[in-house]
């Protein structure tokens, strides 16, 4: 493989092989919680990563949510995505479309965690000879578990991702998150994560993400979080987003979801 593939390749990588990597906006580490029935989230953000090989994410990435049936939720994500090898100029298109459902498997007691599965497809719809997609159709199949005390919550679990293609090899995440409610209107939360490698010459990767939920309203949010790799690729992480809730059962009124703002 030449320097321009090997730029490419790095770039999926810092990417985190596309926007479904920030599962649970504004982390990677998702919940198992789904939006509630007749409810529905719309996030519009930029996420962004940087590395030495160059940047890459997308601007704007559009992600929807909705609740279709009890305890089961609808996700898809539309980003319009770049790329930007060291030394080279961006290149800019639409990117990978995601779809997904995420099913709640147990309720939360005051013993038993919560506990869901949320299982994605990577649609190759981006060009990945421009470095705006993978080429190929990617699943990721993870297993999330959250318990809450006060107005502490945590959550986390485990993915494995099947990453066809030339050079490229499936890969395992695992993350894990605690937040705080400091009010009404302010959450604050970090996460602990570790990724194999996605290639066959790649390396495996962990680090950190330290973010915050603003709720500006019942219907209007707005989330932000910063990390980077603490072992790996050189990768910092970045995540600006706003996110609006409403109830489709009651004339699009406002709502929340259930519990506090799904970061």
């Amino acid at each position: 493989m030449g320097l321009a593939g090997r730029c490419w390749r790095g770039l999926f990588l810092v990417g985190a092989l596309g926007a479904s990597l920030w599962a649970g906006p504004p982390f990677f580490t998702d919940d198992p919680e789904p939006v509630d029935l007749h409810h529905m989230e719309l996030y519009l953000s930029w996420m962004g990563s940087q590395a030495p090989v160059g940047a890459a994410g997308s601007l704007p990435l559009v992600e929807f949510n909705e609740g279709i049936l009890p305890e089961t939720q609808f996700h898809l994500v539309a980003p319009l995505a770049y790329a930007k090898p060291e030394g080279t100029p961006v290149t800019r298109g639409y990117g990978d479309t995601e779809i997904g459902f995420k099913v709640r498997l147990l309720r939360e007691t005051d013993v038993i965690p919560q506990v869901g599965v949320f299982p994605l497809v990577e649609v190759p719809t981006g060009s990945a000879t421009r470095g705006l997609g993978a080429g190929h159709t990617q699943v990721y199949l993870p297993l999330w578990i959250q318990k809450s005390w006060g107005p502490w919550t945590s959550y986390g679990g485990y993915g494995w991702w099947r990453n066809p293609g030339d050079g490229q090899r499936n890969w395992h995440y695992v993350g894990w998150l605690l937040q705080r409610d400091l009010s009404e209107r302010l959450t604050l939360g970090g996460e602990l994560f570790r990724r194999s490698a996605s290639t066959l010459d790649g390396q495996a990767s962990g680090g950190f993400n330290l973010g915050a939920i603003l709720n500006l309203s019942e219907r209007d949010h707005v989330l932000v979080s910063a990390g980077r790799n603490l072992s790996g690729d050189r990768e910092t992480h970045l995540y600006l987003g706003y996110q609006m809730t409403l109830d489709l059962g009651s004339g699009h009124g406002p709502a929340l979801a259930s519990g506090p703002p799904r970061p």
